[in-house]
């Protein structure tokens, strides 16, 4: 899970820059200097290029996270389209219902409501994931994770037939996409919420892996306690809460205002989670089976020393993410 820290300015007045209605001063890109109004037949006709200029710049403004990218998904959306149709036919217009779906699209997004979730969708690891406000969004730094766990399986005999608990699932978005490189193996995905596993078990259902994978309620490792392979695991990878509290008033306003906070903070450490999982995942493990745990940058110290704590693992390391920031535990049971 990879979150944007800062702070974000408040968006700008809806009602006086969605661009669908002609521009005062007819500037192309629809920023009017009065209320926007319907286009008449002599004004700016709003095409497909336009109209992500204009949102692209807007986003931009407003410090809206991959400001282009949040444009191509919502007028996609809206158009019913892929994005890369959207530049194949960049000079169609926008009939007045498709206007009008963007225009209320456009603003929520302006008021920093996740693209995302306007969408209901978001892509990872080159797969796309239904996501909606029961689940996080996935982030780019997260596939960390499904990347280091496909490293070792090339390097571990057996481990294409593996046993995979994913624990905080969230959307599923981890095992499911191991399963989807891994055709023989299996996965447990344990959330504490029901809603989460239903978005789980929408998405394992849309990849045709939901044979394979098992939802299980519950705290953390409580639901592998009664599962078959639940001291036999080949791999052990979660996405827990672990923002720590000092940290939360930081958190940009499209996080912190939309997306579930049970699913990001990690109490006043960062730690309320992530100490749990490897005082007591290691035992979950068969020997050389692998533990992987996103963190909070700020805790990956600490969090190494709870590692080196723990008699039964050994390979300890803090992997860094796409970014550079340090990122995912990498611990292995002896």
């Amino acid at each position: 899970m990879r979150l944007t820290y800062r702070n974000c300015a408040p968006g700008p007045d809806i009602e006086s820059c969605v661009p669908f209605g002609a521009a005062a001063s007819g500037d192309p890109t629809g920023t009017p200097r009065t209320p926007a109004r319907m286009p008449s037949a002599k004004s700016t006709t709003w095409t497909t290029r336009s109209l992500l200029k204009w949102m692209g710049d807007a986003f931009a403004k407003a410090e809206i996270d991959s400001p282009r990218l949040s444009a191509e998904m919502l007028l996609a959306h809206v158009l019913g389209c892929e994005r890369l149709r959207l530049y194949m036919d960049a000079d169609r217009p926008a009939t007045p219902l498709e206007r009008e779906s963007l225009r209320e699209l456009a603003a929520r997004a302006l008021r920093h409501e996740p693209v995302q979730y306007l969408v209901g969708e978001t892509w990872f690891f080159s797969l796309p994931m239904h996501v909606d406000r029961r689940v996080l969004i996935p982030r780019p730094s997260t596939e960390t994770i499904v990347e280091l766990a496909l490293q070792h399986a090339r390097l571990s005999p057996g481990f294409e037939r593996a046993m995979i608990a994913d624990v905080c699932a969230g959307s599923g978005c981890i095992s499911i996409a191991l399963l989807k490189h891994l055709p023989e193996a299996r996965a447990a995905a344990c959330d504490i919420s029901a809603e989460a596993l239903e978005v789980a078990e929408k998405n394992a259902r849309r990849h045709h892996v939901h044979e394979r994978l098992d939802l299980l309620r519950g705290d953390l490792l409580a639901p592998l306690l009664e599962h078959p392979a639940g001291r036999e695991l080949h791999c052990l990878v979660s996405n827990p809460p672990y923002i720590p509290d000092s940290e939360w008033a930081d958190v940009a306003p499209n996080v912190k205002d939309y997306e579930p906070e049970v699913a990001l903070r990690g109490g006043e450490d960062g730690l309320k989670f992530v100490r749990p999982l490897i005082e007591q995942g290691p035992a979950r493990l068969r020997p050389g089976g692998l533990m992987l745990i996103e963190i909070a940058a700020s805790t990956a110290e600490a969090v190494l020393e709870l590692a080196r704590a723990n008699p039964l693992l050994t390979a300890l390391r803090i992997e860094r993410d796409h970014e550079g920031l340090p990122r995912v535990l990498h611990a292995v049971r002896k």
